[in-house]
């Protein structure tokens, strides 16, 4: 057998056993993305207050892209970073508002590193959906543990957490983990490496620190407090937390024998949420370290939007300082990881970035991308929706920056004036005009798929479907999304948009708080209008849930809720079931 078996490789095509080669070497890749960190908000880009060893060690190990832009906020910034497309084309542009999913279309890094051979694990913070088909586990990732919604005690969130001894959700169950939040992620991330360490593995892990509300245990906060220049003493600590971490993460794969080739990228998803203090979004810090920049989280300048991106792989050299200066962003990061492992990317994923492999690799290249757009599509800034053309964008080049705020056009020479303080629009309207037209590109690809993106009820992958109001689809502003606003009770309903995924009959369960809370409906009469049927039933004293069994057909439909108290006053019912029966 031996002997046939030499024969039959002896008689393979040299392209054939090239491949093979490359697939016995596939590496492995783990990506960690911070939540709310800036630029600026790392020892190793300047900052003379925060401690950051284990990540300025990475930094001065790694290859590191220093004009690297993702979204200005998060869930953008996570829809493009899995797809390798503009947030606007995904359809999960903003942070609620049943704005936070993929398109059915989408596929997802996930997806084609699963289709590839590859385990596929996701710890920590998705934000792209808290519904089927729109969860982790619907999107590629074999293997996930996460808390839902935006951030950890957010409405959707299981009901309690508050960052310590959480319960999280495992592979479609939720699960009590013991220890601080990002302990728990971090420790998560290495159990699925050391379970799948013989195999090829890709890991997302995405921390919700240090996203607020800023919390740390007093001893990670305390070498920070009582400085005057610190704005935000637990940020600094959570950051410092994740640091920690981060050390013990390199020094497991270490010791496994898979740090060599395994490639490490460490990103955080937008500009500081609380590194520094601003004069509203778009200022310059007042008080902190910003790296030299303007803007904050949700700002469309640089301060804003441009991270850290650094990528270490021993393997193939990637394990010694050196900075790239190209324009490089968040849509690049599927193209490039599937170049650097071998993966050809199917047409139906058609990204709008590109491969930095040549740049990371120093491979000789025409380089020929130019430009990168990023654009706020509502939210905070904008109270018109669908988003307008123009409003809160940057075109940038690795030269210019065209910054639309919402009331004026600005042109900054970001070499020459990275702080964006010197509007030279008029001195160059020819530069205007070229970068205009190249975020019309832009708008003109994005702006059709401003659409709804539907949850599905009925579906056996969950039933039932628990809603929240954070998804209402709202035409203006921001739906209840956290649980303080849905403890005021705002007298305030919206619609779901939903898929029924097979005609029968439906069990629908309005509340005002989750199941778990136990606490009683306040309100003497509940009104739900689903698919033409509009029905509703007095609300007994004591109920938890006010519950309602119709026929639906299957098919796209919207879910509208409405509990009244006694002046007949109404507001939705913040969390809802719908259950095929």
């Amino acid at each position: 057998m031996r002997k046939r078996l030499s024969l039959f490789v002896l008689g393979m095509s040299s392209v054939l056993i090239s491949t093979l080669a490359i697939a016995a070497e596939r590496p492995n890749v783990v990506l960690v993305m911070t939540d709310d960190q800036g630029y600026g908000d790392l020892a190793c880009h300047g900052n003379p207050i925060l401690k950051t060893p284990n990540i300025d060690q990475l930094a001065t190990e790694s290859t590191r892209f220093i004009d690297f832009h993702v979204r200005c906020f998060c869930t953008p910034t996570r829809a493009a970073l899995m797809t390798g497309n503009y947030a606007g084309y995904t359809g999960a542009y903003r942070t609620s508002s049943g704005r936070t999913m993929l398109h059915r279309d989408e596929k997802t890094i996930a997806d084609l590193f699963a289709g590839a051979g590859y385990v596929t694990g996701m710890i920590g913070k998705w934000h792209l959906g808290d519904n089927a088909p729109h969860r982790p586990q619907d999107r590629g990732f074999q293997h996930v543990v996460w808390h839902r919604c935006g951030g950890i005690g957010q409405a959707s969130d299981y009901w309690g957490n508050d960052y310590f001894d959480d319960t999280y959700e495992r592979d479609g169950k939720f699960e009590k983990f013991e220890g601080y939040c990002t302990d728990v992620w971090f420790r998560e991330g290495i159990r699925f490496i050391e379970e799948n360490r013989a195999k090829p593995f890709f890991l997302y892990l995405a921390l919700n620190a240090p996203h607020g509300p800023y919390r740390v245990a007093p001893e990670w906060a305390k070498p920070y407090e009582g400085k005057p220049e610190v704005a935000n003493a637990n940020f600094y600590g959570m950051i410092a937390n994740v640091d920690l971490n981060m050390g013990r993460l390199r020094d497991r794969l270490q010791t496994l024998g898979l740090a060599d080739n395994t490639i490490l990228i460490f990103m955080t998803d937008n500009g500081t949420a609380a590194g520094a203090q601003f004069d509203g979004l778009d200022s310059e810090p007042v008080l902190g370290f910003n790296a030299g920049m303007r803007g904050k989280k949700s700002s469309v300048y640089d301060g804003g939007h441009r991270v850290p991106f650094f990528v270490h792989w021993p393997h193939a050299g990637l394990n010694k300082e050196r900075e790239i200066e190209t324009l490089a962003g968040h849509i690049d990061v599927l193209p490039t990881l599937a170049d650097l492992c071998g993966i050809e990317v199917p047409e139906e994923f058609r990204p709008d970035g590109v491969s930095l492999r040549p740049l990371l690799l120093e491979e000789p290249t025409t380089w020929t991308r130019d430009h990168l757009v990023e654009q706020y599509l509502g939210g905070a800034y904008a109270a018109a929706m669908p988003p307008q053309q123009y409003d809160f964008s940057v075109v940038m080049t690795e030269r210019w920056r065209l910054v639309n705020s919402g009331q004026e056009e600005e042109l900054y020479d970001i070499q020459q004036d990275p702080a964006q303080r010197i509007d030279l629009a008029a001195m160059h309207p020819g530069v205007v005009a070229k970068l205009r037209q190249k975020y019309n590109v832009f708008w003109d690809k994005i702006s059709p798929r401003l659409t709804p993106v539907r949850i599905d009820v009925g579906n056996p992958a969950e039933n039932p479907t628990r809603l929240c109001s954070q998804d209402w689809y709202m035409p203006h502003g921001n739906p209840p999304w956290s649980l303080g606003q849905i403890n005021k009770l705002p007298k305030v309903t919206g619609p779901w948009m939903l898929e029924v995924q097979r005609a029968g009959r439906y069990r629908i369960t309005l509340r005002q708080f989750p199941a778990e809370a136990k606490r009683p409906v306040v309100a003497v009469k509940a009104q739900l209008t689903i698919a033409g049927q509009t029905v509703e039933k007095a609300v007994e004293a004591g109920s938890q849930g006010v519950v309602f069994e119709l026929d639906l057909p299957a098919g796209p439909t919207e879910l509208v809720t409405q509990l009244f108290d006694a002046k007949g006053n109404a507001g939705g019912a913040y969390f809802t079931d719908v259950e095929a029966l």
